[in-house]
């Protein structure tokens, strides 16, 4: 008993003896203080960026930085004797950036790189949805109709519905795990839809993209989801014999002539139902124009597709699918869109200029051209005679 009294004591003695320390310690520190404030309080001010510097930062974010008035609040901590660190810090308008060096000029670069891959936040609010299928009719509604064509929306809305809807429901998009997507990817592709698969790969990215721009994500599931794109299969040109039977088995149809516009014009299936005619050229609605921007393209009535349209002023086509079940029971070995290849080859094959190729079929001259090129109806129906064979 005598020894557990002993060690009790000991222990209240050391207890005290550290107390008087700490106290002590205290104490010296509070005179260093007020003898000497610089070395114990750190300093906070705004930093200044040269124009050089200024210029090395992100578009985006050079302007917001001028707009705010070029303010970023640096802190100065004393680390040694003689050694501080200096902590730069962004923390406004969705952004949250920081870093810390011990060398202000170096620190200043670091932070310039930082700025390069910072992501902006945009905070979520309660009118947000959080789970997939009421937060992707969200950006379906409000974001992506306004950057795509309304035929695309309404392929990619079919396509969510098929696919994804029925896999994900209205689960929370923070539960929502990579191996539950490379499951769903690894199912398309092994039933050999690789187009599909595709279309569903990328039409997730952009709903997840989206959800981490309204702050409702950190990271994209589908960052560690491995994905192989499938390999195109080009069209394949009919010969001029199968020319001849497709027109030969549709003759005294109306067919006939949907498939002597849809050859001799190049355009896409989904071009079809806003075909028309005006004077001496087919005019129809170019559909890989992109961000709601409305073209149209002209081809001229070439000497093959005079003898089929002749004087008609009005024309319509029955729906894609009608004419893809109708073609492929005349020609199983190719495909509907192998019409347009086949008007491509043909173009070069009667000497056709390429410029003029690609603006018949609707494609991009590149930004520039497209800028400062504007053929005369002319020359167009002038090039388009030659398509003679």
């Amino acid at each position: 008993m005598n020894q557990k009294e002993n060690q009790l004591n000991n222990i209240l003695q050391a207890l005290n003896t550290v107390c008087a320390m700490k106290e002590d310690y205290l104490s010296l520190l509070q005179q260093l203080a007020e003898n000497n404030p610089s070395k114990f309080k750190n300093t906070q001010e705004n930093l200044t960026f040269t124009q050089k510097e200024i210029d090395k930062m992100p578009k985006a974010f050079k302007r917001e930085f001028r707009a705010e008035g070029c303010t970023i609040r640096i802190s100065r901590r004393k680390v040694s004797k003689n050694g501080y660190t200096y902590e730069i810090r962004y923390r406004r308008n969705g952004y949250n950036v920081y870093i810390s060096d011990k060398n202000l000029e170096r620190g200043k670069e670091r932070f310039i790189e930082k700025l390069k891959t910072a992501q902006k936040v945009t905070k979520n609010t309660k009118s947000t949805p959080n789970t997939f299928h009421s937060f992707a009719m969200f950006y379906f509604e409000n974001f992506r109709k306004r950057k795509v064509s309304p035929k695309t929306l309404e392929g990619d809305i079919n396509r969510y519905k098929k696919y994804l809807l029925p896999y994900f429901e209205e689960k929370r998009l923070t539960q929502i795990t990579a191996l539950e997507c490379q499951t769903l990817i690894d199912e398309l592709s092994a039933s050999g839809k690789g187009k599909t698969t595709d279309e569903i790969y990328s039409l997730m990215s952009v709903i997840f993209k989206a959800a981490i721009a309204h702050g409702l994500l950190t990271k994209n599931p589908l960052d560690i989801v491995f994905h192989k794109r499938h390999e195109k299969t080009h069209g394949k040109a009919l010969t001029k014999e199968e020319e001849l039977k497709l027109f030969k088995e549709t003759e005294g149809t109306e067919y006939q002539l949907m498939f002597a516009i849809a050859l001799y014009t190049g355009m896409r299936p989904n071009e079809y139902e806003t075909a028309k005619r005006e004077g001496d050229f087919i005019v129809s609605i170019n559909s890989k124009r992109k961000n709601g921007r409305i073209e149209y393209k002209k081809i001229p009535i070439t000497p093959m597709l005079r003898p089929y349209i002749k004087d008609l002023q009005e024309f319509s086509f029955y729906k894609p699918y009608t004419l893809r079940e109708k073609f492929n029971s005349i020609l199983p070995n190719h495909i509907l869109y192998d019409l347009r290849t086949t008007f491509y080859s043909r173009c070069t094959e009667c000497g056709i200029p390429d410029v003029v190729q690609k603006l018949f079929v609707g494609h991009s001259l590149g930004e520039l051209k497209n800028a400062y090129t504007d053929l005369s109806d002319e020359y167009l129906i002038r090039e388009g005679e030659k398509l003679n064979y």
